[in-house]
């Protein structure tokens, strides 16, 4: 009996791999496999989440007006330059569509965001990975050198997911300069609140100046929605426009749009919690290196560790120790920083493990 044929392409599109919970039973287990906020929403936050649950029966404001509003006033951005969706992951989506299609290419750092190269693929364009350097950063100038004219859309992710290295300032400048004016630049910020390095690239001053650039954020890690699934992008008029037509329908339900308001109303709070995470990560650097690991400087919510070949067995061990970690075979290991309890959990493992 014959099936309904699907994309044959579709066969090339990796399979997306999210972190893995922590396992229930005796004991605790700690979850640093996703690069969530490990703090619960604030009171005030979940308040408006049971406010706007009350409502459920009725489709949400397709538009997400009130949280458009708030963005624009919160960022200084005219309002028809803001595009929400179901998460950043959802815009960046929407953003690939609006520019790239079969025959255009999606050039970005790899490794990079694992949802890059999926997105370019749903798309029908292709995806150029540019290697990252050595010290696990951006390569601008291969960067720039892989740009073709069939290149829509260059993706530059900062602070870097998973190495957590920031593009400097002068980097993006530089790149901006060599990249055609139609080609969109977008700028993946989901980490920007914990960013603490006077030298990195600042997304949003680089739309202001230039034609080409948009601005990809989220409410996922800072702001603790991770399960309410909305982000935004900040992008040139034309280019907001075309992303709002390649978007789903009501993608940000009511609920994600009245917490997402919320927590900009109580971001002061929010950004206490913020440097709590920064201070850990400190720590965690600071331990790590004293232990003799070669920790690339994040500026996320999460540290690299170079075990190459011996992720797999770096992971069984956090694993054995309660720590659920991201590993990448063959590459290296991703861990949030997360409750001081687990990241102590971690500290015990790399103690008992030599550096590669």
């Amino acid at each position: 009996m014959s099936t309904p044929k699907v994309r044959a392409d579709l066969s090339a599109i990796p399979t997306y791999r999210p972190g893995r919970a922590a396992p229930g039973g005796p004991g605790r287990a700690y979850k640093c496999s996703s690069n969530e906020n490990p703090f619960s929403p604030l009171p005030g936050v979940l308040a408006a989440v049971a406010t706007a649950a009350e409502h459920l029966n009725r489709y949400p404001d397709m538009a997400t007006s009130r949280l458009v509003a708030a963005l624009a006033e919160r960022l200084d951005v005219p309002a028809d330059h803001v595009v929400t969706g179901p998460g950043s992951v959802g815009v960046l989506q929407a953003l690939v569509e609006a520019v790239a299609g079969p025959g255009d290419e999606v050039l970005f750092a790899w490794r990079s965001f694992e949802a890059y190269p999926i997105v370019t693929r749903v798309a029908g364009a292709s995806p150029v990975a540019v290697p990252l350097t050595p010290d696990h950063r951006h390569d601008v100038v291969a960067m720039a050198a892989a740009v073709t004219d069939r290149t829509r859309l260059v993706l530059v992710c900062s602070p870097n997911n998973p190495t957590g290295t920031v593009v400097g300032a002068a980097e993006l400048d530089r790149l901006l300069q060599q990249v055609p004016d139609d080609v969109l630049v977008v700028v993946d910020e989901a980490y920007v609140e914990m960013v603490r390095d006077p030298r990195a690239a600042d997304g949003l001053a680089a739309h202001r100046d230039r034609t080409n650039v948009a601005v990809l954020r989220t409410f996922s890690k800072a702001y603790g929605l991770a399960g309410l699934r909305v982000g935004y992008a900040v992008a040139p008029e034309p280019v907001a426009t075309a992303a709002r037509r390649t978007s789903l329908p009501f993608g940000v339900s009511s609920v994600a749009e009245a917490a997402a308001v919320a927590s900009l109303e109580h971001e002061p709070a929010l950004l206490e919690r913020v440097e709590a995470l920064v201070a850990e990560r400190t720590r965690v650097q600071a331990a790590l290196a004293e232990q003799g690991w070669a920790v690339p400087p994040s500026e996320a919510n999460f540290v690299w560790l170079d075990v190459a070949d011996r992720a797999e067995a770096f992971a069984q061990a956090c694993a054995d120790a309660g720590l659920v970690v991201r590993a990448f075979p063959g590459e290296g290991v991703r861990v949030t920083v997360a409750e001081p309890e687990a990241n102590d959990l971690l500290l015990e493992v790399t103690a008992s493990l030599p550096p590669r």
